[in-house]
């Protein structure tokens, strides 16, 4: 009896459910970027830690500010260098950006509403109480939760952490990743091509896709068509988070991965998926280590690991578990009526002044051709069963510039 084919949905549904965040690591504040936070980032200071001037001018009391009032400038308070005592009736205090509201003083006159004096200051713009003042606590508190666990850290949370006196931060280590790539006919790039040969893509391709998505990889070497030498690739995998396979995943004579494994402890979830471009999609554990077994075909592996693969190290690194983004845009092309599988087509994009997107999909979309893959802005999204689409349609793609792929 054929082995059933399994939707898309509940594919990714199934593989995410089996895996878990990795452990955590402290890093500085300079290795923050990209990385994913492990615990909260909490303020241990208030910002700003007193009432500060938010702008250049002379520190006073708002009752003493009508216009033609001379006021003595009793001192300074630029920032970092509060001023040491009070305002009082009549007195002023020069003061800049920054610099602390001396105790007594309840609003800002800007420097280009006065005109200073020797020793003086006489106002020409009344100001109003509270004028250009930032409070104390403006920004935040201590103790607040200013950045939650679980967040891609960007620069702007890498300067609020910092602010808020930071300069470790605990994020969940790097996901490592294990990719192999399996059959007699692929050789490295640059190697001696034999008769029947092919180059091998899929690992380089693979490994970037993983340090792009915030993993290392660790390429194994080409394990040919021998259950034996499969075993052996494999078991070099010991201490990784991921094992990733390329090859060998579907129902030829050479596809070993499978009966491979299986004697040293692999336990299979799924294998066929209602998909296409990659049907042949293993899932399962391996001595406790999820695995995915890719399609051998460039561009399968490929989809596969944008549509498998990238959520999976993101639920590895700590992000919540969810399927790939898709946008709305429309199409270039006329497309027949799709068949019972999911299908994501290779397409070239274009983006008017709003930025919509206009999807081609590429005639050709035969899965062994890396071309139109490189070529493609992104991959439009067809449900099984979709009704034939004419130009214009509305669809789902999903845009591979946004992955980093």
């Amino acid at each position: 009896m054929a082995t059933p084919l399994i939707a898309m949905e509940e594919a990714l549904s199934r593989i995410l459910a089996g895996l878990r965040p990795v452990g955590a690591e402290t890093v500085s504040l300079s290795e923050g970027w990209g990385r994913i936070l492990a615990a909260p980032v909490t303020a241990r200071l208030t910002q700003p830690p007193a009432d500060v001037s938010a702008m250049d001018g002379y520190a006073l009391r708002a009752e003493d500010g009508a216009v033609g009032t001379v006021l003595r400038v009793v001192g300074a308070a630029p920032a970092g260098h509060p001023f040491a005592g009070r305002v009082g009736p009549g007195e002023a205090v020069r003061i800049f950006t920054g610099g602390a509201v001396p105790e007594g003083a309840d609003t800002i006159l800007l420097q280009e509403d006065a005109v200073a004096g020797d020793g003086s200051v006489t106002s020409t713009e009344a100001p109003r109480p509270a004028r250009h003042i930032r409070r104390a606590g403006l920004d935040f508190a201590a103790g607040d939760v200013l950045v939650e666990s679980g967040r891609r850290l960007t620069a702007r949370e890498i300067g609020l952490a910092a602010a808020a006196n930071h300069p470790w931060l605990l994020v969940h280590r790097r996901p490592r990743v294990a990719i192999l790539a399996t059959g007699d006919e692929i050789v490295l790039p640059g190697d001696p091509l034999p008769a029947g040969s092919i180059v091998s893509s899929n690992a380089h391709a693979l490994a970037a896709l993983v340090r792009a998505s915030g993993a290392d990889a660790l390429v194994l070497p080409i394990a040919v068509d021998d259950r034996d030498a499969i075993a052996a690739a494999a078991e070099s995998a010991g201490g990784c988070d991921l094992l990733v396979t390329t090859g060998g995943a579907s129902v030829g004579e050479h596809d070993l991965v499978q009966a491979a494994l299986a004697p040293l402890g692999f336990t299979l979830d799924f294998w066929k998926i209602a998909l296409r471009p990659g049907k042949p999609l293993i899932s399962g554990h391996f001595r406790g280590m999820p695995m995915l077994g890719l399609p051998g075909n460039p561009v399968s592996a490929l989809v596969c690991s944008v549509l498998f693969l990238i959520p999976a190290l993101r639920r590895l690194g700590g992000l919540p578990a969810a399927p790939i983004e898709t946008r709305p845009a429309v199409l270039g092309r006329d497309l027949p009526a799709n068949d019972h599988r999911q299908d994501y087509l290779r397409a070239a994009f274009s983006r008017d002044a709003e930025g919509r997107i206009t999807a081609t999909p590429f005639p050709v979309q035969d899965s062994s051709m890396l071309r139109f893959l490189a070529a493609s802005g992104g991959l439009v999204v067809r449900a099984p069963h979709a009704p034939a689409a004419p130009v214009g349609s509305a669809v789902q793609v999903v845009d591979l510039s946004s992955l980093g792929v």
